[in-house]
């Protein structure tokens, strides 16, 4: 569904009203998200305190913040579930209300009923592309996340799979812990 069939400059895009739908800009156009089931918001309250305890003094996780990338050559605006960026690219004193305007470190999705991990991978791919340096889609049905890097295969870790990464310094998480977080382990 989108709001309108014309297609959206960045500018305008960025002025739309605020409603009751995230929309991300996808090709010019704007597409809402489809609000979040129980699996999916649990989880993302599960990462946002666990990843919010470890940011301290290291930098900001979000939740449903709508990113300014590059796709094809495109603008395009996702809204990741979550996203971690360091206060080495923005500074803590960085107040501005607005979309984050530079790539994340991390950026994370969860799958939803009504997604595929196909369709989600190729939005991985295209967060790399972009120039975000490790994605995360969490699945609640297999209870596993597969971690995607720009610079290797990606990975599916389960269990007591520690999901450490030098992108993410001193990150000491495993797979179970988050799942046992959300009630879902």
């Amino acid at each position: 569904m989108t709001i309108s069939t014309r297609k959206f400059s960045l500018e305008e895009f960025l002025k739309l009203p605020d409603d009751d739908f995230n929309y991300e800009l996808i090709e010019g156009e704007a597409i809402p998200k489809i609000p979040p089931k129980r699996f999916h918001s649990d989880l993302t309250i599960a990462l946002c305190i666990l990843l919010r305890n470890w940011s301290k003094n290291k930098g900001k996780i979000s939740v449903e913040w709508a990113v300014i990338l590059k796709r094809n050559n495109q603008d395009w605006v996702p809204v990741p579930d979550l996203l971690y960026i360091s206060y080495d690219k923005l500074p803590l004193e960085e107040r501005k209300n607005e979309a984050c305007p530079f790539p994340p470190e991390l950026v994370i999705e969860i799958i939803s009923p009504n997604q595929s991990f196909g369709s989600l991978t190729q939005k991985a791919t295209d967060y790399l592309k972009a120039g975000i340096s490790i994605v995360w889609l969490v699945d609640s049905h297999h209870l596993s996340i597969t971690v995607f890097y720009p610079d290797k295969p990606p990975e599916t870790k389960r269990g007591k799979d520690n999901l450490q990464d030098e992108t993410l310094p001193e990150l000491n998480l495993t797979v179970e812990q988050i799942f046992q977080e959300a009630g879902l382990f």
